[in-house]
């Protein structure tokens, strides 16, 4: 088993619900990212969803597109954020880190590293990332019918691939999602973006069922959990809570020093009162 499935398998032993944070790597400041990812496993962080910053990120709101574009003026990229996975694996070798970003910056980065080997079938991406510790992708506009070879790809060597799906995904999207997806998939909770709009849970709780009748894997719904009191009632009915916009809001315009602190302390909130 790899980082990803130990760790809902650990959580459902003891009857407890995957916290799984969201920050964009290199922000607030380019370098902060492997300390932040220590603040939050300290928080109670199950599993790190690290945004890849990207110019163009069709599924994210106003506040997580700021907070890439602040990244990519201080030069942070692809590379960058893989040596910021290498850096946290230094200290921590259990809880999983999941990339989340788009197409454009794997596909960019595989035209520049050709050191790929390509008798394997396998990209420069996907042994750099295995390398480097990341568990699992979450790329935003690869479709299911798009990427099995890309999933197999990454299974091959110990990475999950991890999808989104929404309100509108028709029984037939989640078949074809449950046919390739692994690690757990990202129910999102809204139609909008990121950060959006008011978090119904009784529409988050018809649909968690529905889900699970095609879908195998662990369900994580997020969009829209800003608070403890949101985070603990969409624990109740799903296997995992994430929760992106408001801590980039809450790290925004922290000193240097406050901001691991900033985000530590609003996950244990969370954490608590997803255990109560």
């Amino acid at each position: 088993m790899n980082r990803i499935a130990t760790t809902f398998t650990q959580l459902q032993a003891q009857g407890r619900k995957a916290l799984i944070p969201f920050v964009t790597a290199g922000f607030p400041f380019a370098d902060i990212t492997p300390e932040l990812m220590h603040a939050m496993v300290a928080g109670g962080a199950d599993v790190i969803e690290l945004g890849v910053p990207f110019s163009d990120p069709s599924a994210d709101g106003p506040v997580i597109q700021k907070a890439g574009d602040k990244a990519l003026a201080a030069g942070v990229g692809l590379v960058q954020v893989l040596a910021m996975v290498r850096e946290f694996r230094q200290r921590n070798s259990t809880t999983p880190v999941v990339l989340m970003g788009y197409a454009n910056p794997v596909e960019r980065y595989n035209q520049k590293h050709p050191h790929a080997d390509a008798a394997a079938g396998s990209s420069a991406f996907v042994q750099d990332a295995a390398a480097a510790g990341v568990d699992g992708v979450l790329i935003v506009d690869y479709p299911p019918e798009e990427c099995e070879d890309f999933a197999a790809e990454l299974k091959a060597h110990g990475l999950d691939l991890i999808f989104l799906l929404a309100p509108t995904s028709t029984d037939e999207r989640m078949q074809q999602v449950a046919r390739i997806a692994s690690g757990y998939v990202y129910y999102v909770s809204l139609k909008g973006v990121t950060g959006s709009g008011a978090l119904d849970t009784g529409a988050v709780e018809a649909m968690l069922p529905r889900i699970r009748q095609h879908v195998k894997v662990p369900v994580g719904v997020g969009f829209g959990i800003r608070d403890a009191a949101t985070a603990r009632a969409i624990g109740r009915v799903a296997d995992a809570v994430v929760i992106g916009s408001k801590i980039i809001q809450l790290i925004d315009d922290q000193p240097r020093d406050q901001v691991a602190a900033t985000a530590e302390i609003f996950l244990r909130e969370i954490r608590t009162a997803l255990d109560s």
